[in-house]
């Protein structure tokens, strides 16, 4: 059964670079452990133009990085520093706390091109918050993928459908991306609680109700809801899984504590949390007030 449909927000985050907001939202605020989603883009970068997110901290959380067009460069204070690519993952555990980067590499500014993609933040168990930082970073030959009656779909993280991966995650989740030809259906996998689908692009109908681009679908626990590809293509993301309880978000601040939100914007203000060692001339400094996502 439907339970709730979230419409994307337009935010603009300067460089020419426009994000539909997801999650959280007012009346829901995560979806399993998921709780910030952004669709990024798409947008067409004219030669010297790109993205430029300086230096800023996580902690409580992992971020995961996911595109369709482009490329992004990572950098962080673990010392990590590589480009992702369209079908390949880079999983950042903040846990304890890390600081990264995500730019444009100048390569690829020179030239300009499309970007698309998605960014996802997952909230992590009380009991793993203050896990050490890590990065992983895995190619598409690493991603497995399943093809049946019209539907294609490439499991990024967790498990679903029979698929599993290596990436580590620390609670039961399922992410996915999904591209289903004109008329496929494809059944939210039943063993997850917390399930739901983010239309990309194209149209799906649920239950004879059409939903266009931009909006999820989040459905109640049990059954297998089907949606289906109305008048033409259209791709999606699959994400959810097990409830882990409340959170507080401040900026890119998650914990189940909110002193210890207190403590990293404290952290971050003094300059207690290093810098990225090849990308450390700038950085965002803490907001004034609360920058809110939910609304």
């Amino acid at each position: 059964m439907l339970d709730l449909i979230i419409e994307s927000r337009p935010r603009d985050l300067g460089g020419g670079l426009a994000v539909g907001r997801v999650l959280p939202f007012a009346r829901r605020r995560m979806v399993g452990p998921f709780i910030f989603l952004d669709h990024m883009g798409p947008a067409a970068f004219r030669s010297g133009e790109g993205i430029d997110v300086r230096p800023h901290p996580h902690i409580g959380l992992s971020t995961v990085t996911y595109l369709f067009d482009g490329e992004i460069h990572h950098h962080d204070n673990l010392g990590y520093s590589l480009k992702i690519q369209p079908g390949e993952v880079n999983w950042m555990t903040a846990g304890s706390g890390i600081v990264h980067s995500e730019r444009t590499d100048p390569s690829l500014r020179s030239s300009g091109g499309l970007m698309h993609g998605m960014q996802a933040w997952v909230a992590l168990p009380r009991e793993d918050e203050e896990t050490a930082p890590a990065f992983a970073h895995h190619g598409v030959e690493a991603l497995p993928e399943l093809a049946d009656r019209g539907v294609w779909a490439r499991l990024i993280a967790g498990a679903a459908y029979g698929l599993s991966n290596g990436v580590r995650t620390f609670s039961p989740l399922f992410y996915l991306h999904a591209e289903l030809k004109p008329g496929a259906s494809l059944a939210m996998p039943a063993e997850h609680a917390e399930r739901a689908a983010y239309v990309v692009s194209g149209t799906i109908s649920h239950d004879g109700v059409s939903h266009p681009a931009g909006q999820m679908l989040v459905f109640s626990e049990g059954g297998e809801p089907v949606v289906t590809a109305e008048g033409g293509p259209a791709r999606l993301m699959l994400l959810g899984g097990a409830n882990i309880g409340p959170r507080f978000i401040w900026w890119n601040l998650v914990s189940s504590r909110q002193d210890r939100i207190e403590q990293a914007k404290a952290d971050w203000k003094s300059g207690r949390m290093a810098l990225p060692p090849d990308d450390n001339a700038e950085f965002i400094p803490l907001p004034k007030d609360s920058p809110g996502h939910a609304d």
